[in-house]
Parts: C-alpha cells; structure tokens; sequence
C-alpha cells in the first residue's frame, strides 16, 4: 500500500501526530510530493472543487525545487520507517535527467517515480501521452541509476497501454496509474472558471471505473509490476486492482477524508484476501 504522490503530507503529519505517527505509519512505502527543478509556488487560488463522489484540484505542483527539497524536506522523509520514494517531473529530458542524477545520489532513496504528465518545452508533447515521447524521457534517465524506476502515466493519453509498453522497453521498471483525469468547474452565479488555475485533475471514486480499465489494460500489455490507483476507498476498491492486474495500489484521495486511510484499507483488504508481505517489494501478494 502507497499513497499518490502529492496525498499525504508525511511531514506536516508528523508535526501534528509527533512520533505517533511513525508507530502507526499508514503505508508500506510513501511517495513523496513531486518535485522539479526550480521551486514553484503552484496555481493562484481557489484550487480545489468539490464534484459528486470526488473532487478537482488545481494544485500546480508547488514545490522547494531540487536544491530545497535535499536540503529541507529529504532528511525529515528519511525519518519515516518505510521505503522513500521521490517523484521528479522536469520539463525536458535534461530536467529530468538533472533530478535523477541527483536524487539517486542519495542513500534515503529506494525508488524513482517519473511524473511524465508535463509538457516537453522541446516538442509541446506530454511525455507521458505520447509513446516515443515517453521512451526517450526513459532513455535518458535510466543509465543515470541503478534504483528502480516507475513510470506514472497520465489518463489522457489515447492509448495508455502502448506508452506503457514503450516505458518498459526503454527500461522502466513499473508503472503506476492512473494520475488525475483533466476536469473543470464553473462557479454557479457567475459561470466563470472556478479553479485559478482554470483547470484541475478529477480524483476520487468518480475515476474508479476509468482507472480499473486503464490497469486492466496496461498490466495485460506488459510484464512490469503495476501500481494502481485511482479513487480507492475501500478495501474492496483495492482487491478489485489487483484483481485487474496490479501488483499493489495506493491510495490518494480518499486520505483527504480520512488520514488513515491507508492503514484502514490495508487492514480491509486483509479480511478480504489472507495476504503476506513479499521481502524486497512493495506490493502485498496473495499466499
């Protein structure tokens, strides 16, 4: 059990849970808030929406940068008791390649997540919708690090399974889906965009169905572990991923209501489905 990147504030947590917190950590490995390579303060508020069985955020991604996060942030993820992930998201290949050759550097990390859903300045393309566009994000990263290296596709593409298949033969070594689905609210007297950033990502159960089909898909076109995601709520939500081909799932939304969400679906999907912890991996297999 994972969270999504950008769910759960594991630092702002622990100020507020003290070291409770890391007692009672609610997932197996964290994520954390994607960074890139200059700090951004995200998109001008409002940013998030409220929709019937999800909402819209319009975050923006903000973030210290590279440099801030080593400093600042890293030390304080490397106190969790659990595998630290670091989402990168860079803006060409070259940012990319930057925030892996220096976060891999670091003994804190376990693992690498490739936020492709950004816009290559080079081409105008989103990575992380168009298959060459992806392989060469891959390529170029990939002698930079022995660490495992996960892609996090978007929803939007047209055909997510063949982006998957051009992470894998790059050298991915999982993937992970599905990110937010490209939404936006108007507000009622007005009917001009609610969001200040016009636009936001759907998340919650609201992209259940959409996401189950993405997983389905993608884990029937490649042989790479598969983390699911996408409006997992309950214990239930997450047998039917890895009924539909992933080997884990994190849980992002539903965290927003409950921060514990993760430890309570994990323990819902034991009475479902007796499970084991596998060594070495960050998925929960059937015994």
């Amino acid at each position: 059990m994972l969270n999504g990147s950008g769910t759960f504030d594991a630092i702002a947590a622990r100020r507020a849970f003290g070291d409770a917190l890391l007692d009672d950590f609610p997932f197996d490995a964290f994520v954390s808030k994607t960074i890139t390579v200059a700090p951004r303060e995200g998109n001008p508020p409002p940013r998030l929406w409220e929709t019937p069985a999800g909402m819209i955020n319009s975050i923006g991604l903000p973030n210290k940068g590279l440099e801030g996060f080593l400093r600042h942030d890293l030390p304080l993820l490397a106190e969790l008791p659990v595998p630290l992930v670091v989402s990168v998201m860079g803006f060409s290949r070259d940012e990319l390649a930057n925030l892996v050759a220096h976060v891999a550097e670091r003994a804190e990390v376990a693992l690498i997540e490739l936020n492709v859903s950004c816009p290559n300045v080079e081409s105008g393309l989103v990575m992380g919708a168009d298959p060459d566009e992806t392989a060469r994000a891959v390529e170029r990263v990939r002698p930079l690090s022995d660490l495992p290296l996960i892609v996090k596709l978007t929803p939007n593409a047209t055909d997510p399974p063949a982006v998957a298949a051009a992470a894998e033969a790059a050298g991915a070594d999982g993937i992970s889906l599905v990110n937010t689905l490209k939404g936006m609210a108007l507000e009622p007297l007005s009917g001009e965009p609610w969001l200040g950033g016009i636009t936001g990502g759907v998340s919650g159960p609201v992209v259940r169905a959409v996401a189950l089909e993405q997983v389905r898909a993608v884990a029937a076109r490649v042989d790479l572990d598969v983390v699911g995601m996408g409006g997992i709520a309950s214990g239930r939500d997450a047998r039917d991923f890895l009924r539909a081909g992933a080997r884990c799932v994190a849980v992002g939304t539903e965290s927003f209501r409950d921060p514990a969400a993760g430890r309570r679906i994990a323990a819902e999907l034991d009475s479902l489905v007796p499970t084991a912890t596998v060594p070495g991996s960050l998925h929960r297999e059937p015994v």
